[in-house]
């Protein structure tokens, strides 16, 4: 499955994006979808990511601020990332996880906060 990122950009502390990912290919409602993200100078961390039947599960550090959703007529997840902090800058990546154990991933999109 191909996977494409959306929606990064410029945001004031405080501020809300919306990123989404639109994939290719079939069976998109059979796969774990995920978003995890990149600052500079660190690991890649799991951000959030939602189960075929639409459970959603959160880093701590999200919590009550990001929500995940997804659109299986449209093959897209969503990540709504409200009350931003600067700490959260970073690439942005999608994944996807097949129940097989296969992994794809997007070329992320960069989320940039400041004032």
């Amino acid at each position: 499955v191909q996977l494409v990122e959306s929606g990064g950009g410029l945001v004031q502390p405080g501020g809300s994006l919306r990123l989404s990912c639109e994939t290719s290919g079939s069976f998109f409602n059979i796969y774990t979808m995920g978003w995890y993200r990149q600052a500079p100078g660190k690991q890649r961390e799991f951000v959030a990511h939602i189960s075929s039947g639409g459970s959603p599960n959160y880093a701590d550090f999200v919590k009550g601020r990001f929500a995940i959703s997804r659109d299986n007529a449209k093959n897209t997840v969503h990540l709504q990332m409200n009350s931003l902090k600067p700490n959260d800058a970073a690439v942005y990546y999608c994944n996807a996880l097949a129940p097989w154990g296969m992994e794809s991933w997007g070329k992320g999109t960069l989320v940039t906060v400041s004032s």
